[in-house]
């Protein structure tokens, strides 16, 4: 037992552990200069946001020493069982949760806040890979799709309904974790064309982009059976079906209303003459054209439904005001303006370590959290900001070396989706700082203030260095 706790000790990946290190540590450093009172309170303070921090940072190096403690058998054997229980509590959040701004996602312990749907990704990732590396199992089958879609969306509609939209969309970068393991190119293209789809929605014109979906699906088929004469008879009636639905959407009926007319009077007729080819030529192609049509024009009927049913008004202006289509400075566009302003005057070398005037003065809400990198671009300038991206790059491809070296298919498929939780983590909230992406209130990783998500990431963390140090005795 001795021999095996010395082996798993010196096989540990230190760089990993050493990057992790820097950023935890810089990032309190900007907790600490984000909240720091004028008054000179001690950096020890647990009154203040930097003094939670620091007992969440201890707490968090005592929870890697116990996951490093645990065999790494313990991960594969009980993969389903932690998933289990994680489930279990999401439900429990729902029913006995406190409901903070707007969402019931935490369990108040004392003067403490958990947030269990932080920790539902790396236990989601542990199901993944138990299920991915169980018997007679394949991506390329429709009962593996099936169960890998439901093992991903139980947890993601759980959180949803809490409502968090930002933990929600996290979920989806499992889909990475699909590819790397064979999931199929054509499939990946078409998650992209729905994105591009998503987006197109809601900058043109929905009758435009369901005449644009029919074009395109005339044209593969005309590509496909290069029969002119049919290609035309479906263009005429398509053509003639969107003139009618166009003065009929202008004139007579509600917007979502007629949108959804729209979509359903040009796939029934549509559809049924591509069934009817279908048929008649007994062509399998053509059936995919009709498919993929039909899916698109759902689709585009479903993000209308989703932005005015779903989504609240506070989360729908977000998204428009960063596509451009709204501009709300004083309103949900305050926090981007103020951090881009914050980041902006930042300069190259920054106004200099506790020196930053928007920082002291608050201008940005959330600063500590979700919005922490416009404190490091404010006081450290370009080159703090270069210097926190680069951490992160640097650990987003050591971890990919690392998964890359697994012997086990389980712990590859592991590593694979903390990097794809990371890399999203990362991507998404840099983004929605400078205002690329909407503001949707997801932390920097080992970075933002809260405790939650730092004991989250050092358990996804250390499970895969754990499962890493021993990957030449595990054998699946």
């Amino acid at each position: 037992m001795m021999v095996q706790r010395y082996n798993t000790a010196a096989n540990i990946d230190w760089i990993s552990i050493i990057l992790c290190l820097v950023i935890i540590g810089f990032g309190w450093m900007n907790i600490y200069s984000a909240n720091i009172l004028e008054d000179g309170a001690g950096s020890f303070d647990m009154s203040q946001r930097y003094g939670k921090q620091l007992i969440w940072i201890g707490a968090s190096l005592i929870l890697a020493v116990l996951v490093f403690i645990l065999d790494a058998k313990f991960y594969i054997y009980f993969a389903y069982v932690l998933y289990g229980i994680i489930i279990l509590v999401l439900i429990g959040v729902l029913l006995f949760g406190r409901e903070i701004n707007g969402a019931k996602s935490w369990f108040v312990i004392g003067g403490f806040q958990i947030q269990p749907s932080e920790f539902a990704k790396p236990f989601t990732a542990l199901a993944l890979a138990g299920l991915m590396t169980s018997h007679n199992f394949s991506l390329k089958k429709f009962t593996g799709l099936l169960q890998t879609g439901l093992i991903i969306l139980l947890p993601a509609v759980l959180i949803l309904l809490q409502p968090d939209l930002g933990s929600t969309v996290v979920y989806f970068s499992f889909i990475f974790v699909l590819f790397r393991e064979g999931f199929s190119a054509n499939m990946m293209i078409m998650l992209a064309g729905l994105i591009l789809l998503f987006f197109a929605t809601l900058m043109i014109q929905q009758p435009l982009i369901l005449l644009i979906i029919t074009g395109v699906s005339l044209l593969a088929y005309l590509g496909t059976a290069r029969s002119l004469k049919k290609t035309v008879i479906l263009a005429v009636t398509a053509g003639a079906l969107f003139g009618i639905l166009y003065a009929v959407n202008k004139y007579l009926l509600d917007a979502r209303f007629s949108l959804f007319m729209t979509g359903l009077a040009t796939v029934v007729p549509i559809g049924l003459l591509l069934t009817v080819i279908v048929i008649r030529s007994r062509e399998i192609r053509y059936l995919k054209i009709l498919a993929g049509m039909c899916i698109a024009i759902l689709f585009v009927v479903s993000v209308d439904y989703g932005m005015h049913r779903i989504l609240k008004p506070h989360q729908q202006q977000r998204i428009y005001v960063t596509l451009g289509l709204e501009d709300d400075p004083q309103g949900v566009g305050y926090n981007v303006n103020q951090s881009k302003i914050a980041i902006g005057s930042g300069g190259f070398t920054g106004k200099g370590y506790l020196n930053g005037t928007q920082t002291k003065l608050h201008f940005v809400p959330e600063q500590s959290t979700d919005f922490i990198f416009c404190t490091v671009g404010e006081e450290w300038g370009f080159l703090g900001t270069t210097f926190v991206i680069l951490l992160y790059v640097g650990l987003l491809l050591r971890m990919i070396v690392l998964a890359e070296r697994q012997r086990t298919t389980f712990s590859r498929i592991f590593g694979y989706g903390f990097i794809a939780v990371l890399f999203t983590h990362f991507l998404i909230n840099i983004g929605m700082t400078i205002g690329l992406l909407p503001v949707i209130g997801i932390p920097l990783p080992f970075f933002s203030y809260g405790g939650s998500s730092l004991w989250a990431f050092t358990i996804f963390l250390c499970i895969f260095l754990r499962l890493d140090a021993n990957r030449l005795e595990l054998l699946r």
